[in-house]
């Protein structure tokens, strides 16, 4: 055998070895390709969930304002009937006192037209003036 040949026979051995290198390469690369493609599937679904998480949110956000107005509406209402309620309840209690005083309930005039014991008993008897932001104050002090 001449040198030549065996110069041949190592250089298609190594040849051979590279063609094998190459393909068992080309393998590892598609593979690698196609986790790139199932990464960018994995990314389109991750930004289109992104998308209807933020839209989910302005639904919720525009719902929770809603509610918020309606709630303060509400509040203010039952606001105003606690104040209501109130002046009401301090009335029925200043005549439950009186009915309990045994005031009469038909008054007699006198010569002059006046009546000045039933006057005076009217007029400690009347409500008083309530400022209806004490009584909202007293009011929410009861509440909280």
């Amino acid at each position: 055998m001449s040198l030549s040949l065996i110069v041949e026979i190592v250089l298609s051995l190594l040849l051979a070895a590279t063609l094998v290198y190459c393909a068992l390469l080309e393998r590892r690369l598609s593979a690698l390709r196609k986790g790139q493609d199932g990464l960018k599937d994995i990314i389109a679904d991750l930004n289109a969930a992104i998308t209807n998480a933020g839209v989910s949110m302005r639904l919720l956000k525009g719902a929770a304002s809603g509610a918020a107005e309606t709630l303060d509406e509400r509040v203010a209402r039952a606001r105003g009937l606690i104040d209501e309620l109130s002046v009401l309840t301090a009335s029925g209690e200043r005549i439950a006192a009186r009915i309990e005083r045994g005031a009469p309930s038909a008054p007699r005039k006198t010569a002059g037209g006046a009546l000045p014991a039933a006057a005076a008993r009217l007029e400690a008897a009347k409500p008083q003036i309530v400022r209806p932001d004490s009584l909202r104050a007293e009011a929410l002090r009861g509440v909280r």
